[in-house]
């Protein structure tokens, strides 16, 4: 992964024309070509509607073969395609990584009796009522696949909860009731215990269903060949159960079987001790930085750019941490919405695109655009992308010293001849900074590649320059 960059291609407002498999297959030599080294692709099986992004999971074992819910394709396509288009992606060296979403099934065949009691949504461990007899949607025999694949069929004492009494149509939480149930051990404690989350929720304290998430763990792995996986809303899953589920992929597919998790917490002692729990077996996300650039975007010159990785996963962490600056979670309308702001996004891309530490993952909308309309971003990020692969070497020092004004340089190494960058970012007025890269580049002139800048800088004897930065942009030096 070394100077790899992910992609996460997909946002929420995809059309619903099953074509986006053969647009990525048909995109993979252009990936390769401006540096993408991996995607993320949206989940890839049978949702509970055509339209559904996949994270209404109905069946993980169809990845659109199957004439279910209406439809044998899935929103993106169908289960060749989806073939075809990793085989591609692949042939120019572009690892694949699935978006697995495990926590809970949605879409059942058919209801089922099974006793219940109603809780405190803000309070999970508090009862609001005595167990009573409830009917949920929690009958899943997937008529159209049969038992190929799998056999496993779910019943109601395969979950946790469910958001609905379909025998009154009364809308909760409803926590299933019966011999050792409980809510999950091993998840987030908002709310008393955040096991629960939405649909039906897998009990991942049950033998059963543990085997059959670990079955389907390795068999689509095999299945599509897959790089990896991103692993959805895991601060709802039992930490333990990550851990050996990517312990039993991994045993198929190889200690290099690349996982992500999505643990959206906006501290990082939590997700220290999520890192902890699972013994490291998992990169996360780093939901602090995002925050941080996005308060930063939302207060202007108020926001102290000093402190923008102060308390951030790629701080401490720096090989478990995938930077990004917005994804479909964070995107305007989206259920965590936090987007940067346009005007901050180029200095947030170049912060995370340039810096040594951290794996960068830009987000579809921000390079190809949001509801079909072309982005505002795409020019600057081939540029940081260009930057990266050939500049973005050697080690990395840091100038977050002014509240308005930071940067940092890479002192470039021999393998790259050339190699060797200084950026600056301003949320103020113009500045500038003198800064090291370093007495082997002394005496060469650099210029900014962004275009905010027209002047030269040279590196005098002490291997410094003094770069300056118009207010509000970002600024590249790199060798002439």
């Amino acid at each position: 992964m070394k100077n790899g960059v992910m992609m996460q291609y997909f946002e929420w407002n995809m059309p619903n024309n099953g074509n986006l498999w053969k647009e990525l297959k048909a995109d993979a030599a252009h990936l390769h070509e401006i540096g993408v080294t991996s995607v993320w692709i949206p989940p890839a099986y049978k949702g509970l509607k055509q339209e559904d992004e996949g994270y209404g999971t109905y069946d993980l074992y169809d990845l659109g073969e199957f004439d279910q819910k209406g439809t044998v394709r899935t929103k993106y396509g169908t289960v060749q395609e989806l073939k075809e288009m990793i085989a591609e992606l692949h042939r120019y060296q572009v690892s694949v990584y699935l978006d697995a979403v495990m926590n809970h099934k949605a879409g059942a065949d058919y209801t089922e009796k099974f006793l219940a009691r109603e809780v405190n949504p803000e309070q999970r461990e508090d009862a609001e009522s005595d167990p009573y007899e409830i009917e949920g949607w929690t009958g899943f025999n997937f008529p159209g696949r049969g038992d190929k694949y799998s056999a496993f069929k779910w019943h109601w004492y395969h979950f946790s909860g469910v958001d609905c009494d379909a025998s009154t149509g009364k809308e909760g939480i409803f926590q299933v009731v019966g011999e050792g149930k409980a809510w999950n051990g091993g998840v987030d404690g908002e709310n008393g215990n955040y096991d629960f989350l939405m649909f039906a929720d897998l009990d991942f304290d049950h033998p059963e269903v543990v085997g059959e998430m670990k079955n389907w763990g390795v068999w689509v792995s095999r299945e599509l060949n897959l790089d990896g996986m991103r692993l959805d809303a895991i601060k709802h899953i039992n930490d333990q159960f990550i851990k050996h589920f990517l312990e039993a992929v991994r045993a198929e597919r190889g200690d290099r079987f690349y996982a992500v998790g999505e643990c959206w917490k906006n501290d990082k002692e939590s997700l220290d001790e999520y890192l902890a729990q699972v013994e490291y077996q998992v990169d996360l996300f780093d939901v602090p930085l995002h925050y941080h650039m996005f308060q930063a975007s939302q207060k202007g010159r108020d926001f102290d750019l000093s402190t923008l990785i102060e308390g951030t996963l790629v701080a401490d962490h720096p090989d478990l941490a995938v930077t990004f600056v917005d994804n479909h979670d964070s995107q305007k309308n989206s259920s965590l919405e936090s987007q940067v702001k346009d005007w901050f996004k180029p200095m947030a891309y170049g912060l995370i695109l340039l810096m040594k530490e951290g794996y960068p993952c830009i987000f579809y909308g921000d390079y190809y655009g949001v509801k079909g309309k072309k982005s505002p971003h795409r020019l600057i990020l081939d540029i940081l992308l260009d930057a990266r692969r050939r500049y973005a070497f050697g080690e990395q020092h840091n100038y977050f010293d002014h509240p308005n004004t930071v940067g940092f340089t890479r002192t470039g190494d021999t393998e790259h001849p050339g190699s060797g960058l200084a950026l600056l970012i301003s949320n103020g007025e113009d500045g500038h900074k003198t800064m090291a890269v370093g007495q082997h580049h002394r005496g060469e002139y650099w210029y900014e590649i962004t275009g905010n800048r027209k002047e030269e800088v040279m590196i005098d004897e002490k291997g410094e320059g003094t770069f300056p930065v118009s207010g509000g942009k970002l600024a590249v030096w790199v060798k002439r």
